[in-house]
């Protein structure tokens, strides 16, 4: 039997396909360009100096007037800025529009979304350490993805952390806010912190809680007490280049959280054991991490879809850093995770009723 072939669909999966993957070149690119605007301050001259010209932008900004003026040019074709004016090149002004500012600029809102700009181009300063492990089987350590990818994971959480832990997310944990704000102050581990935007949004929800973040990276710890120290809660919060491990530590917390890092980790049984160890009697044990469907299937939503662009390229490679290596990566399903849990001693795993685009949330008991 001869096997019909249907030239019209594949010429059409070919369009769409050609289609799909040009847009998305025109949107790295952009990006690339949001990278721009925020590492040379761009966007923040704007919004403080108002309308610009080329020359106004390069000097309040302190970047070349010509190379000013292709970057404001290339952001009002993006649509991102607005310009007044098309004759002359040099007296044309550029703004932010109304409500832009807020994606672009303001790090406390929802609707931030700059930070993604700087994990995609740090995701692209380590492929090449990427490719390698694809070959090898090894990994990729965290440092190799430098400042912007440390900076976007931190920056990208931090609205969540600023405006959901203390009012959405705690309060959906059975007793938990009862005993932040009841005394003795509740001791706290955030085990991963990173650069701590968990940990300070802990103790500016609770003012009686007393935070400890620990972090095995020293660039995330060092950034984390400076953002201490600027939101005011260095008082009670104090991070450390340390592994939660360390038996120094057991039994000496009444909260023990983990904000998306075990998929990252390549020993997770041996995270969530050594947060099982760090628990006082009676302490909570929480975890948030990826939110992703049970199984695997193509019909996946925008979110899980945006956990799978990371997975290869980042979260795969720092979970295969050293060997015997879980592997997890980004998509870390529930039953993965209760696995994990179990095997780590925990005897109960409950998913919150909690509603987050990309999160899943669980009580460890």
């Amino acid at each position: 039997m001869t096997e019909t072939f249907d030239t019209g669909a594949a010429n059409a999966a070919r369009d769409q396909l050609v289609e799909r993957l040009f847009g998305a070149t025109i949107a790295t690119l952009d990006l690339f360009h949001v990278w721009l605007g925020e590492r040379l301050g761009l966007y923040h001259a704007l919004a403080e100096g108002g309308p610009a010209t080329p020359a106004e932008l390069a000097g309040r900004a302190g970047i070349n007037e010509r190379y000013a003026r292709e970057w404001l040019e290339q952001q009002a074709v993006a649509g991102l800025l607005a310009v007044d004016g098309n004759a002359d090149p040099g007296s044309r002004s550029f703004s932010i529009p109304p409500g832009h500012d807020e994606v672009l600029l303001d790090r406390d809102s929802l609707n931030y979304l700059t930070p993604f700009a700087l994990g995609v181009v740090g995701m692209a300063q380590a492929l090449p350490q990427v490719r390698q492990a694809f070959i090898t089987g090894s990994g990729v350590p965290y440092e190799a993805y430098g400042a912007d990818t440390r900076q976007f994971i931190g920056w990208a959480n931090r609205p969540m952390f600023v405006n959901l832990l203390a009012s959405a997310w705690f309060p959906a944990v059975p007793g938990l806010t009862e005993r932040l704000e009841a005394d003795p102050p509740v001791r706290v581990a955030d085990v991963g912190c990173g650069t701590g935007w968990s940990a300070i949004s802990i103790a500016r929800g609770f003012p009686k809680a007393v935070v400890t973040g620990l972090d095995l990276d020293g660039a995330s710890i060092d950034e984390a007490r400076k953002n201490a120290v600027e939101t005011g809660v260095a008082d009670r919060v104090s991070f450390e280049v340390r592994n939660a491990a360390d038996p120094k530590l057991a039994g000496s917390f009444d909260l023990v959280c983990a904000f998306e890092t075990i998929h990252d980790m390549v020993d997770p049984v041996g995270a969530l054991r050594a947060m099982r160890a760090l628990r006082a009697e009676g302490a909570t044990v929480l975890v948030a991490d990826e939110r992703v469907a049970d199984e695997f299937t193509t019909d996946v939503s925008d979110g899980e879809r945006f956990q799978w662009g990371w997975s290869a390229i980042h979260c795969l490679p720092c979970a295969m850093t050293e060997a015997p290596a879980a592997g997890t990566g980004t998509i870390m399903r529930t039953p993965t995770f209760r696995r994990y849990a179990l095997e780590a001693g925990f005897t109960d795993v409950e998913v919150l009723p909690i509603d987050n685009d990309f999160w899943r949330f669980y009580s460890l008991g």
